[in-house]
């Protein structure tokens, strides 16, 4: 069987993220709407990383103060560098209580601040408008229209409501598959606990969800969106973080189904893999690489196991044909099975 399931490169954005797009759309529409001001207005957010750092971006380049809460288990010590590097301020909280936890501690801060404004990633309507007046054409205008289904995991749920929505008006029969963590499978109606894949699986529905647009759901287990978020660097060259290997381990679930036969899959790479360096989904290459040592020649050959035969690779290889067009931001695997 042939499919092709094509990826839409989200870490060429700006600071490295899909989540560049919904930071710059809703502090413009509180602008718009005269809710804040640069110079004046201190923004609180929550948040696990990605929005953050876009935030972080935005507020730096337009001269806003901006304070984040976020749990201590998804600020790895990385990305907590990098958001201070652009100059944000960090509030940690009790992972224990999830995405919930730092929800009601930005919300504590803000009734301590004066002139705070709390952007609501997970309820502004900003979020899911700009992926339907972006995301979603481009998606449409670089598949020329062949799209047949699209693969997205739910966070705040803004990406798959707006672009879900924007396709669907150009052609009601796409499929929309949504992704949500295993272990975390709130949407699913099933237990909510820890998990490893950021971004995802905030344990409740949020406001900009809409739970219409989607036909199924497809659950990943963490550990498995690790591995192919491995895989996606060690075998095609595309250095991704746990969610992206989230969102291709169930592109490649549906594609493999008969009725899939010949069409086209479209998914995000939503960040990029350099700043989940410091996070569990590194630690073994890290480990590794800080116990390297200085070695006698003899010692590098016998090491690099220079006599033997060498396969690159986890596996046989996510494909057997690959395109890759920049101007497009797409990554395209062909595989045969």
């Amino acid at each position: 069987m042939v499919y092709l399931v094509a990826a839409k490169l989200e870490y060429l954005n700006p600071a490295c993220s899909v989540k560049d797009r919904i930071g710059t759309a809703m502090v413009k529409d509180a602008e718009d709407r005269g809710l804040i001001k640069a110079g004046v207005t201190t923004l609180i957010e929550p948040t696990s990383g990605n929005t953050g750092i876009a935030l972080a971006f935005v507020a730096a380049a337009k001269g806003y103060r901006l304070i984040l809460t976020m749990p201590a288990s998804m600020s790895s010590e990385r990305v907590r560098i990098l958001l201070k590097a652009y100059g944000a301020e960090l509030v940690l909280t009790d992972p224990a209580l999830g995405m919930k936890g730092s929800i009601a501690r930005a919300q504590e801060l803000k009734e301590k601040i004066p002139n705070s404004y709390i952007l609501q990633q997970f309820e502004n309507s900003a979020n899911p408008r700009v992926h339907y007046l972006t995301t979603g054409p481009e998606i449409w205008q670089q598949t020329e229209g062949k799209v047949d289904a699209c693969v997205f995991g739910v966070g705040t749920g803004g990406t798959i409501t707006g672009v879900g929505t924007f396709l669907r008006e150009k052609n009601p029969n796409i499929k929309m598959v949504a992704v949500e963590p295993e272990e975390a499978a709130f949407l699913s109606g099933l237990p909510t606990g820890p998990h490893k894949i950021q971004g995802l699986g905030a344990g409740f529905r949020p406001g900009v969800l809409n739970t219409d647009v989607y036909d199924e759901i497809i659950r990943v287990h963490s550990d498995e969106a690790i591995l192919m978020a491995k895989r996606l660097a060690f075998e095609e060259g595309l250095l991704c973080g746990i969610s992206s290997g989230a969102n291709v381990c169930a592109a490649m679930a549906l594609a493999s189904r008969p009725e899939m036969k010949d069409k086209l899959i479209v998914t995000v790479l939503p960040s990029f893999g350099e700043r989940y360096l410091s996070s569990t989904l590194y630690a073994d290459t890290r480990d590794a690489a800080l116990a390297m040592t200085i070695e006698t020649l003899e010692q590098n050959v016998a090491e690099l196991r220079l006599h033997e035969n060498f396969e690159i690779g986890y596996g046989n290889g996510l494909n057997s044909g690959i395109s890759f067009n920049l101007h497009t931001s797409f990554y395209t695997s062909i595989r045969r099975s």
